[in-house]
């Protein structure tokens, strides 16, 4: 026995068995990967995308006109007992509240799935809330757009975190 190991040669099959069972190990993997990366994050953070950059001169003068309202937003999460709400608080350049009405996502940066719509109600002058009920603790990102009786409008971003309340 031990003369038949003594005897032992690597031979080409042997290289190319080794090189193959070593490049399908590191492929094997690499498509594992690919895989729960694109299940786990399609890649489209924005819907249509494409189309919103056509615009994006559309959008420019848009963020000009409502910088020139001087129009400030602040929001925030409210801890009531029965889960979360968000308050939004929208005065104009000279601090006087805005009467308007906001049409809101709240989204999860990390998945999608997670988002929805708010309708907030107005608790005061320029104060809005939304209930937004059970929320997991993290980060949270507020979209919103407030319009007043005028069709004067501001589009305002958020983001938020969000504690467990115990």
């Amino acid at each position: 026995m031990s003369s038949r190991r003594a005897n032992f040669e690597i031979r080409g099959w042997h290289v190319f068995a080794a090189l193959a069972l070593f490049f399908g190990a590191v492929i094997a993997v690499n498509v594992a990967f690919a895989v729960v990366a694109v299940g786990s994050f399609p890649g489209e953070v924005v819907r249509r995308s494409y189309v919103q950059g056509l615009h994006f001169n559309e959008t420019l003068a848009e963020r000009r006109a409502q910088a020139q309202l001087g129009w400030r937003a602040r929001a925030g999460f409210l801890a009531p007992s029965d889960g979360a709400a968000i308050e939004v608080s929208l005065v104009d350049a000279a601090g006087a509240p805005i009467d308007a009405s906001i049409a809101a996502t709240l989204e999860r940066p990390a998945d999608s799935r997670f988002d929805r719509a708010l309708n907030f109600e107005r608790r005061g002058p320029g104060i809005y809330v939304a209930d937004v009920g059970a929320l997991a603790a993290g980060v949270w990102r507020l979209r919103a757009r407030a319009e007043d009786a005028h069709a004067d409008a501001l589009s305002f971003e958020a983001e938020l975190l969000w504690h467990m309340q115990r």
